[in-house]
């Protein structure tokens, strides 16, 4: 991961340039075209800003656009709502003089909130800004099994899904990492430089060539909610919902609820594994 916002920016625009096509945006893409996607000229006209100007945002050269021209290039590009909040988080960042660097703190979860995780009857999991698993409900226990014996710099959602036995116990892995990594991106861009970010995306990106294929994709994700599917080995298939909720604090961590239609196979198995949890 590039310790330079700037760079951050420029990588970003980048990949999303080279993604649209031109009759995407209504040109022609003419004879021997050699580039993939939008040349930056192209790109510049449709935005209505110089093709230096850009051409230097891409470099990572020290401009700092506007509102109006972020949303301008959000525009030309296609950006969901999504990228648009990226990008300008990007920028933000890369117009914030350097950070000293910081000690990391880690997260913690109040006793409060752990009283009521102890309390609730459907998986749930407290996840921090970067997706380690910080707490978890009984049942969630039961579904994440040995994952929960890890140390506590292990107990990371991407860890969890990069491991090499991922793919039996989740069938669906490959889009939940894409997605997760999405996540991870757009914290990142809220924080750059967090001593927890750089440690874990150092990690992942020397241990997995998957993973930083991805995280060099530069996608980003704010889901607030999705589903699963998890292959449990006492249970067998379970296919459940999940939605996420921000706890207390600007940023922090999120308590996500798993949850399975009521009356389905899935609820069935979800209450098996609940008797079975409770007769250890």
């Amino acid at each position: 991961m590039s310790d330079d916002p700037r760079r951050e920016l420029a990588e970003f625009l980048r990949t999303r340039r080279t993604r649209l096509r031109p009759q995407d945006v209504g040109l022609e893409p003419g004879p021997r075209r050699r580039v993939a996607g939008l040349r930056r000229e192209e790109l510049a006209l449709l935005a209505g800003v110089s093709a230096d100007y850009y051409q230097r945002m891409e470099q990572g050269r020290d401009v700092r656009p506007s509102d109006q021209v972020l949303d301008a290039l959000a525009r030309a590009l296609n950006f969901s709502a999504e990228e648009t909040r990226h990008l300008h988080s990007l920028a933000a960042a890369a117009r914030t003089p350097a950070r000293r660097p910081r000690p990391y703190v880690p997260e913690e979860v109040p006793d409060t909130t752990l009283r009521l995780l102890r309390t609730m009857t459907s998986p749930a999991l407290v996840v921090g800004r970067f997706l380690d698993v910080l707490a978890w409900s009984p049942l969630a226990g039961a579904l994440l099994g040995e994952f929960t014996q890890q140390p506590q710099e292990q107990r990371n959602l991407l860890s969890l899904l990069l491991h090499p036995e991922a793919d039996q116990t989740c069938p669906e892995r490959a889009a939940t990492l894409a997605e997760l990594i999405g996540m991870l991106r757009t914290q990142v861009a809220a924080d750059p430089g967090h001593p927890r970010a750089v440690e874990l995306v150092g990690e992942l990106a020397v241990r997995s060539d998957e993973f930083a294929a991805l995280w060099a994709r530069h996608d980003v994700e704010e889901p607030t909610r999705g589903r699963m599917r998890v292959n449990h080995p006492l249970v067998g298939e379970l296919n459940l919902d999940w939605d996420a909720y921000p706890m207390p604090g600007t940023p922090g961590p999120m308590l996500l609820v798993c949850t399975a239609a009521e009356g389905s196979p899935d609820a069935e198995r979800l209450q098996l594994l609940a008797g079975l949890l409770n007769t250890r």
